[in-house]
């Protein structure tokens, strides 16, 4: 099963665009660039099922713990969001409910009665942050259960062509993240929590150049 928590820079009418510019949501900081498309190659590759998130993740971050203070950011790289400051707990529980909970009840939905799902979950990273450049091309994120993570950037690494993170520029914290820790880790399932930089899936040519080596890595597992 793949997922994508953040598929989509929509935002619903009644949240009147969070009171940020409509070309604010089309940068990094509203969803991660390519990664619907990446995520809709591997989908067919492996005739899986995938779940895509349907809101921007300023509107709500579908891979964040519920309790945590970047589940609806105020701030993001620099940008205020008007639209979620100061939101009351009716609000907030709003969000959660319209928007989080479907989302990963459809995961929960597909896993119900399945033991052997790999679950993989497909981000993207903006090629620089903050000023610091980001070399890696694909990169893992992973926490103690390395079985699937290992071979896969093993076999990443093997034709010497491309740069391959390793917990770079993120780890998989269960504190932090949601989506793999509650759907995967917490069934013992097999995982990857993959990171593409977005200037190398920001096309079609890319996502699929990119979902089909993932693919190609984890036909060699």
């Amino acid at each position: 099963m793949f997922l994508c928590d953040h598929a989509s820079h929509f935002v619903p009418a009644e949240l009147n665009g969070l009171g940020i510019e409509a070309q604010e949501l089309e940068r990094h900081i509203g969803w991660d660039i390519g990664a619907a498309g990446v995520t809709g190659v591997l989908s067919e590759y492996f005739d899986a099922p995938a779940i895509l998130s349907g809101v921007s993740r300023l509107v709500i971050d579908c891979n964040r713990q519920l309790e945590g203070s970047d589940l609806i950011p105020e701030n993001s790289d620099g940008t205020l969001i008007p639209g979620n400051l100061g939101l009351s707990e009716t609000a907030r529980l709003n969000r959660i409910d319209r928007w989080f909970r479907p989302y990963h009840d459809a995961a929960e939905a597909v896993l119900a009665g399945r033991k052997e799902t790999v679950v993989v979950s497909i981000h993207s990273m903006t090629p620089s942050l903050g000023g610091i450049a980001r070399p890696w091309q694909i990169a893992l994120s992973s926490y103690v259960d390395r079985s699937l993570t290992e071979p896969v950037i093993a076999a990443l690494r093997a034709s010497g062509d491309c740069v391959v993170g390793d917990n770079q520029p993120y780890d998989l914290d269960p504190a932090v993240d949601y989506s793999v820790p509650y759907h995967a880790m917490g069934r013992g399932l097999q995982h990857l929590q993959v990171e593409f930089r977005q200037d190398e899936v920001e096309n079609a040519v890319g996502q699929r150049r990119w979902a089909l080596r993932l693919a190609a890595a984890l036909g060699l597992t």
